[in-house]
This record gives structure tokens, C-alpha cells and sequence, in this order.
């Protein structure tokens, strides 16, 4: 009997209208259009505004789009995790609401937390439920609404961060397509450089952690770049290693997009060349899961049936990993 694998056959993506430009960061902060180009790579960002709206109306958006290019309906749909550290609510989970809001009504759901490497983590999982032949298709989706714990007064992290993600339908695949092999790494030593300071059982809000505006985002900026640098390259030569490729075989690099001169050494070590490397960080700033869904659906037109593509990332926790994935059809 051949191996069953967990394939991609549908990808949704979505990101809101508003657009936030270096430009109009120079308006709030001490900064300029150069400086953040010079350092990220990053030209503008998208920011969810609209009152009422939350990570899983942007879910539900992704995965409606799936379904149409997938020709299926909500009620198909066995399981769905939504990879994210903003849900709407601290509880229920945002894949619970996300599903009464589609309708999927026979699917049982999840939130997965790993910051930016939380969508890699979720296809890894949600690939593990295909692979066993417990499900026959499992949407997996990596979203952020980072505008929601972002400190606009503070010129370390607003400039980082955007809002907006992707879907993913995973389904079987005995022809050898889909996720074939993954490593993936976790170090909570690292979570002092890179946290939320309240909001959670250690630290619960009260008067006192609002004003101190300890509910943002705090990153300690060039120890979370040169853990980066290092993991996410170290790790995306470990899988080529370990399965034998090339820089010749692989068809593309799908890195998580936080800086461009992280992903830029991340492929050097790869050995590949640009027109390789997958980048829309430019036009979306790093929305930490939904970065790789994002490429997903920006490239998809790309993307031929066979093509070796390996994903890497690396985020707060600390949280990094690889997967090599062959894809499994012609857009």
C-alpha cells in the first residue's frame, strides 16, 4: 500500500484594505521610509480597522475563497486549526468561532500557539490527521492580528508588524505530493527577548499593566535577529540534508517574512539564487503566522505540480523549523 501524505489541493488568503506605509510611520515615530526599507525590507503593512472585526473574520474570509476554488462546501471541511497568538477572544478559541461563522459544522477545530512558526507547526499537525486516515480534508490556517498588541508609540516593533494570513486544504495523496518531512524546534529560554509582559495567568491585567502599556509586544530586537539568523538558516540546510536535495532541487524558499536580511542569509546558506527566494514582505510587513500562508497565496500562480518547496521559520518563544514540501498540483 502506498504512503498516505498530507497534500495541498486549495490556498485562501486574505488581508485588509487599510495600508499603513513607512510614510505614514514617519507621522507617528522617530523614523523614515530609508531606515525601515535599509533594515526589514518592509514598505507598508495591513491594518484591520474596521470596528467589530477580528482574527477570525479575516479566517473566515481565507477559507470561503478555499472552498470556492475547491468547489466544496463548509460542511465538508473534517477538522480546522487556525495557528495564531491574537484570537478574538482568550477563550473560546478563534478556530471554534471561525467555524460558526463558515458553517462547518461537522468539523471539530483548535487554536495553535507558536507565535511565528505557528502556521508550520499547524501543517505539521494537521498533516499527522491526514496521514493516519483519520480525516479526509483539514483546512490549516496561519493568521494575525497584530495590530492589536502593537505599541504605535514605539518605533522597535511598529514597524514591524501587519495584519492578515492564509488557508491551506490539506487532503490525501498516495502519488508522493505534499508534506514530506518536517523539523521543527522549540526553546522557551528565549521568551524573555521576545513576549507580551500581561495579559496572561503570570501577569493578568489590571490598571497597572495598561498604564504601564505592558500588553504590546516587547522584543529585544538584535538578539531575537541573531537567533534568527542563525536558527531558521541552520535548520532549512538540515532538511535538504536530511532528504537528500540540492540547491538545484528545490524549486523555491518560503521563509517566514520578518526581515528580508534574515531571509536573505537564509538562502545564501541554501546556496539558492533570488528568482528562488519567495518575498512579499514589502507589501505586507511580517504578520506573524500568516506570513507563509501569504506567500502561499500571492505565488500560488507559480507554483507547478512536482515542485520541491521548503518552508522555514523562526519566532518568539523561542519557536523555528523547516518543511519540505512537493506540490501537488498545476495552478
Amino acid at each position: 500500500m502506498s504512503r498516505i501524505t498530507a497534500a495541498i489541493t486549495a490556498i485562501g488568503g486574505y488581508v485588509p484594505e487599510t495600508r499603513l506605509t513607512n510614510y505614514d510611520l514617519e507621522k507617528l515615530v522617530d523614523t523614515n521610509d530609508e531606515w525601515i526599507t535599509s533594515r526589514t525590507g518592509i514598505k507598508e503593512r495591513r491594518i484591520l480597522r474596521e470596528p467589530g472585526k477580528a482574527t477570525s473574520d479575516m479566517v473566515v474570509e481565507s477559507v470561503n475563497e478555499l472552498l470556492r476554488k475547491r468547489g466544496i462546501s463548509a460542511m465538508e471541511i473534517d477538522l480546522l486549526i487556525v495557528a495564531t497568538i491574537t484570537p478574538d477572544l482568550i477563550f473560546p478559541s478563534c478556530a471554534n468561532i471561525a467555524c460558526d461563522k463558515l458553517g462547518a459544522k461537522n468539523a471539530w477545530s483548535f487554536d495553535l500557539a507558536a507565535a511565528c512558526s505557528g502556521f508550520l507547526f499547524a501543517l505539521e499537525t494537521g498533516a499527522k490527521f491526514i496521514e493516519t486516515g483519520k480525516h479526509k480534508k483539514v483546512v490549516v490556517c496561519g493568521f494575525d492580528k497584530m495590530s492589536a498588541i502593537i505599541d504605535y508609540t514605539d518605533r522597535n516593533t511598529c514597524i514591524i508588524f501587519g495584519d492578515g494570513g492564509g488557508a491551506v486544504l490539506l487532503e490525501p495523496n498516495e502519488e508522493g505530493y505534499g508534506v514530506l518531512d518536517s523539523i521543527l524546534k522549540t526553546d522557551g529560554s528565549g521568551r524573555e527577548f521576545l513576549h507580551q509582559k500581561a495579559g496572561g495567568s503570570l501577569k493578568p491585567p489590571t490598571h497597572e499593566t495598561v498604564d504601564a502599556r505592558e500588553h504590546y509586544v516587547y522584543q529585544e530586537g538584535k538578539t531575537v535577529f541573531k537567533f534568527a539568523t542563525t536558527n531558521m538558516a541552520d535548520v532549512s540546510t538540515m532538511i535538504m540534508e536530511k532528504n537528500n536535495l540540492s540547491s538545484e532541487d528545490v524549486t523555491y524558499l518560503l521563509a517566514h517574512q520578518a526581515n528580508k536580511r534574515i531571509i536573505d542569509y537564509t538562502a545564501e546558506k541554501m546556496q539558492l539564487p533570488p528568482e528562488k527566494v519567495l518575498m512579499n514582505i514589502q507589501r505586507y510587513g511580517n504578520t506573524t503566522s500568516g506570513t507563509i500562508p501569504l506567500l502561499f497565496w500571492d505565488f500560488e500562480k507559480q507554483f507547478k505540480k512536482g515542485d520541491n518547496l521548503i518552508l522555514a521559520t523562526f519566532g518568539g518563544g523561542f519557536t523555528w523549523g523547516s518543511i519540505y514540501l512537493k506540490w501537488a498540483y498545476d495552478s
